[in-house]
């Protein structure tokens, strides 16, 4: 399997009154994203800092190829509702990790 950085962004439905956790549909996104750990498919993740105001995380993310990273988050009820969208899937060769390292 190869890793893939992927960056999520602000779709056409984010609400920009409300904060990360207040968005439409969070729980189950969140149940979703849950899941897809549970599976192995996100080695890590989370909200990204950034100069783009629309960026919202940064996910490593294992699957066969780019198609099968964006098919995987066709499901995800922030992709069907258009609260988040995918803004760009790169490989990514991850050469250090330190988490085995933790205890």
């Amino acid at each position: 399997m190869t890793v893939f950085a992927v960056r999520t962004a602000r779709g056409a439905n984010w609400d920009r009154d409300r904060d990360l956790r207040g968005q439409p549909f969070w729980e189950e996104h969140a149940a979703f994203a849950n899941g897809l750990v549970e599976r192995g498919v996100i080695i890590i993740g989370g909200p990204v800092g950034s100069d783009d105001p629309q960026d919202i995380a940064l996910l490593a993310v294992e699957a066969e190829d780019e198609n099968a990273v964006r098919s995987i988050f066709d499901g995800d009820p922030w992709t069907v509702h258009q609260v988040f969208r995918i803004k760009d899937v790169r490989t990514w060769t991850l050469s250090l990790d330190g988490r085995s390292r933790r205890g």
